[in-house]
């Protein structure tokens, strides 16, 4: 594998050897992010003068990236009726995919790393591909009609705890001296809606995929004990359904830990939290938005260079934001037009989301490399930590005051 084979989205095709955490000396960017193709673009001309070998090895590739997301799968649904019964059934009901797919992308890792195959099988790993489709595809469960009509006070806290919480943890990576693209991912994972969202701030910020994997790690890190100690904590506050969902939709930052945590504090709970969370979900476009101006007009902006016009900021923009909110409008009017029966439909756009997603964290398993990760040290892990915090404090506050009187 190339050494810039760790580029995620559409940012510059470049060796980048910076460590993870750290502030590069000069924030300015070339001004063409043109460079040669990776191994294993459609785009580079000697993939034509290949033979077969090359073709053998990407078909292994792909071989060993299907199987460890059908491992992944696998361990998914059958891990908690194996626990079932016993001292860890609810932590194994709790781990969703995205832990299985990241550990097992590591193992293979190591394997094809052992066997000398890693950079011979790269240009099956797809990480890009994977991640864009799974990311437009989640756009297909969030129903635009019912934040409209039944989340009012969910939109409040959405924009209000998302603006508090990015401005709160770009602030506080800057004092800790983060890489800008770092504190972009950071900002966006703990204030919006974790994996997802960095992601697509990924794209927009051009980031490193040794940075996303970072990040992921640290989402679902966090993300798990949340799970069990959001609940209780609502229980010992004596907080009503109604907030406790608010408050649990506004922290944790994965959607299906979200349901296993509203799960834990009721029915009404969990109906709150789900809206909440998907209230963020639906703001994910916006701040990939905002984040593609800032870094064109000001953080990769050469001294004396002339303004970026609108074509700049349409080249830069992460397209595939714009699938993400076709898919929500299509499936918000479909929803409308067939009723019941369209749930199935969507079950099952949902369902092939969810393999297009353990997809690429497994591939993003398969890429990263340990050093950069080693080397990024405890500051981006003290942000994380520190933000978390940050974002409970203040989504306590604005969902005690905007659900208190609130009935499902």
């Amino acid at each position: 594998m190339t050494t810039d084979a760790t580029r995620t989205g559409d940012e510059p095709r470049t060796a980048d050897a910076t460590p993870v955490g750290a502030a590069p000396a000069d924030n300015v960017v070339p001004a063409s992010d043109s460079g040669p193709p990776t191994a294993g673009d459609p785009a580079d001309p000697t993939i034509a003068a290949r033979g077969g070998g090359f073709w053998a090895w990407t078909l292994l590739g792909l071989v060993i990236v299907v199987g460890l997301a059908a491992l992944t799968r696998y361990l998914e649904q059958n891990v908690p009726g194996w626990a079932e019964g016993t001292a860890g059934e609810d932590v194994g009901a709790a781990i969703e995919y995205p832990v299985y797919a990241i550990l097992l992308g590591l193992l293979g890792n190591v394997a094809v790393t052992v066997l000398g195959w890693r950079d011979r099988i790269a240009a099956a790993i797809r990480t890009e591909f994977f991640i864009k489709t799974g990311l437009v595809l989640l756009g297909a469960s969030i129903n635009l009609a019912v934040i409209a009509s039944a989340a009012g006070p969910a939109i409040a806290q959405a924009i209000l705890l998302i603006s508090g919480v990015f401005l709160f943890t770009w602030w506080l990576a800057g004092r800790f001296g983060l890489d800008d693209k770092l504190r972009a991912l950071l900002a966006s994972a703990v204030s919006i809606c974790g994996v997802s969202a960095a992601i697509a701030a990924a794209g927009a910020v051009r980031a490193r995929r040794e940075q996303l994997a970072y990040t992921a790690s640290l989402v679902i890190i966090f993300a798990l004990p949340s799970i069990f100690i959001l609940p209780w904590l609502a229980d010992v506050f004596g907080l009503s359904d109604a907030v406790a969902g608010a408050w649990i939709g506004g922290n944790i930052d994965t959607t299906a830990a979200v349901t296993a945590a509203g799960a834990l504090a009721g029915e009404e709970a969990l109906q709150i939290a789900s809206i909440v969370k998907v209230t963020q979900n639906a703001l994910m476009g916006v701040v990939a938005v905002a984040l593609t101006a800032y870094f064109t007009l000001r953080v990769e902006r050469r001294p004396g260079a002339a303004r970026p016009g609108l074509g700049e900021l349409w080249t830069r923009f992460p397209k595939f934001v714009l699938g993400f909110i076709a898919a929500s409008v299509i499936a918000t009017w479909y929803l409308d037009a067939a009723g019941a029966d369209g749930k199935a439909t969507i079950a099952i756009v949902n369902d092939l989301r969810v393999w297009f997603l353990i997809l690429a964290f497994v591939s993003i398993g398969l890429e990263v490399r340990v050093a950069s990760l080693r080397e990024a040290g405890w500051r981006p892990v003290a942000v994380f930590a520190s933000a978390t915090v940050f974002n409970l404090a203040l989504a306590l506050g604005l969902a005690s005051l905007l659900f208190r009187n609130f009935s499902a």
